[in-house]
């Protein structure tokens, strides 16, 4: 892309705005509400979210991975244990999330802990996936090099056989992750980039909601 094209390339937002007043108390019910909207609105892959890791040495590193539920506590992922994140993940146990629904001129920012949920509801999901899929957790070193793709397709075809005929054991190296939030931020995109910016921030007495500059 010319240089000169990729300074001018932007979108004036504007198509809504955000106020303290239409806040829910609870920031996790405020995300379900505009996932909700998300899903209602048709905006691709609303469940997507980048997910941002730090290394023993602390480097960071993002990824995008998939939200499969919101509860009372926080927000749930699932992943390869051994993977990249997996192994920062077990390191430091923190971790950041991001939500991007570029129809809605909207992102959430969560910042906050990380802890594996129980082996019963990974088994839960894991039983709600695709054959397909079960058996990809199976075939996968995630994040190690492989020599080339046949390796996978050579796997794949070995679990198949292992698995002919039965139901498909979640692995132990695969299972969810829960993120609490400490802190979760809601942004909407305004004119002339002076945009809203919603912070909740958890403290001794419950969420304290603030407004930031853009």
């Amino acid at each position: 892309m010319p240089k000169e094209r990729l300074k001018h390339l932007r979108q004036e937002y504007g198509v809504h705005s955000l106020r303290k007043a239409d806040m829910h108390e609870d920031p996790l019910v405020q995300l379900q509400n505009w996932f909700q909207e998300a899903v209602d609105r048709q905006v691709p892959e609303p469940n997507t979210m980048s997910l941002a890791t730090v290394s023993e040495s602390g480097q960071p590193s993002i990824r995008v991975v998939l939200l499969k539920e919101v509860t009372d506590l926080g927000v749930v992922f699932f992943t390869n244990y051994q993977s990249r994140k997996g192994q920062e993940l077990a390191l430091h146990p923190q971790a950041g999330l991001n939500f991007f629904w570029q129809p809605l001129e909207r992102q959430v920012r969560l910042d906050g802990l990380v802890e594996q949920i129980s082996a019963e509801q990974s088994d839960n999901y894991f039983r709600t996936r695709p054959r397909g899929s079960q058996i990809g957790a199976w075939v996968s070193p995630q994040s190690e090099e492989i020599p080339d793709r046949d390796f996978l397709k050579q796997k794949l075809a070995e679990y198949e056989v292992r698995f002919e005929g039965q139901e498909v054991p979640r692995p132990a190296h695969w299972g969810g992750y829960i993120l609490v939030p400490q802190q979760i931020e809601f942004w909407q995109g305004r004119e002339s980039r002076l945009h809203d910016r919603l912070r909740y921030q958890l403290t001794d007495n419950g969420w304290a909601l603030a407004r930031l500059a853009p």
